[in-house]
């Protein structure tokens, strides 16, 4: 599969912080920043030994802090004393089951750890480039489809909820003080190093692979957009090279999508046929507070940071199941 061209000249040991490291997305952002030669700085919170960042012993190059997003104290001292240059703000409760029982914590890392994270970059002189990771949840639930930028941020449930504020405090801050912030929007993540189950990619390829039938939580019906992890630690980047070569993009959201309108079946089905499986799904259809369809158009990164996935639909699900076939077996 061939990688979008990273400009490893822009990243030569630039000094970056990713807060939220040990997620999904955080781990092959780091990597992928590694491998463009950038000094990588890690807020963690909770260690987590099975996350990639963990497995692919890329935790041994970085620098990492141990603190909490909520800690604006701890992250001006990062900031500081580390000069950092670009931030990636990744930390965040990111299950919508757990939001929807624990929304106090929810709305503290999500939305206190936004303002903490954004003040504290303003107060930083050596700070150039932001890059705040939203979700296609933060528009809620749209009577018009596909998503666009300037869609309003409806959310209603908890986890929209703390989306869309953490994007509106992400644009307040760059339209009053300037600060050299950007939005990214995306839809469900998935790739290798997933360990929530109870999602339905890394869900389905374990139960694939103990041969039992995997569970479909919802109608199956649900539509939504569905993002590479690669694909994301690539956007992220371009997105930051982007806002350091172009003032006018602070402020500015962009949605990334492979742009394909897919039901949850037909996800289930397309894992069981690369995986060489007859199992049948159990369609239990007991999921409540989510948004039917959901789908984003990225016309907007494409016409503006001439942006383009490097994988499709197929080719990501393919790398994901080899990394969880191997998982699994160790």
């Amino acid at each position: 599969m061939g990688h979008m061209e990273m400009n490893t000249k822009h990243w030569t040991d630039r000094p970056v912080l990713i807060t939220g490291a040990t997620g999904l997305v955080g781990g092959w952002l780091a990597k992928r920043l590694l491998q463009a030669g950038a000094s990588v700085v890690c807020l963690v919170r909770d260690w987590v030994p099975q996350c990639e960042l963990v497995r692919s012993h890329d935790l041994d190059r970085v620098k990492t802090v141990h603190g909490d997003i909520r800690d604006r104290e701890c992250l001006e001292r990062v900031l500081g004393e580390y000069e950092i240059d670009t931030v990636f703000h990744l930390a965040a409760q990111t299950i919508v089951g757990i939001a929807n029982r624990n929304p106090i914590a929810t709305f503290e890392s999500n939305i206190q750890g936004t303002w903490n994270l954004l003040e504290a970059c303003r107060r930083s002189p050596s700070v150039k480039a932001i890059v705040v990771a939203s979700s296609d949840k933060a528009y809620g639930d749209q009577e018009t489809l596909p998503y666009h930028e300037d869609t309003p941020l409806e959310g209603r449930h908890p986890y929209d909820v703390s989306k869309s504020c953490a994007d509106l405090l992400s644009t307040s801050y760059a339209v009053t003080y300037g600060l050299p912030v950007a939005i990214t929007r995306c839809g469900n993540f998935y790739g290798g190093g997933d360990m929530n189950w109870n999602r339905i990619v890394p869900g389905t390829i374990r139960a694939v692979a103990r041969n039992e039938r995997p569970v479909i939580r919802s109608d199956g019906k649900f539509v939504r957009d569905y993002f590479y992890v690669e694909d994301g630690a690539a956007a992220y980047m371009l997105l930051a090279e982007a806002l350091i070569a172009d003032k006018t993009l602070r402020g500015e959201a962009f949605n990334f999508s492979n742009e394909i309108q897919i039901t949850v079946l037909d996800l289930v089905d397309r894992i069981l046929r690369t995986m060489d499986s007859p199992l049948v799904p159990e369609v239990r259809n007991e999921a409540s507070h989510e948004i039917r369809h959901q789908y984003l158009s990225a016309k907007k990164a494409r016409a503006q940071l001439s942006w383009s996935p490097i994988y499709t639909l197929d080719s990501g699900l393919e790398a994901t199941i080899d990394w969880y076939r191997r998982y699994l077996a160790s």
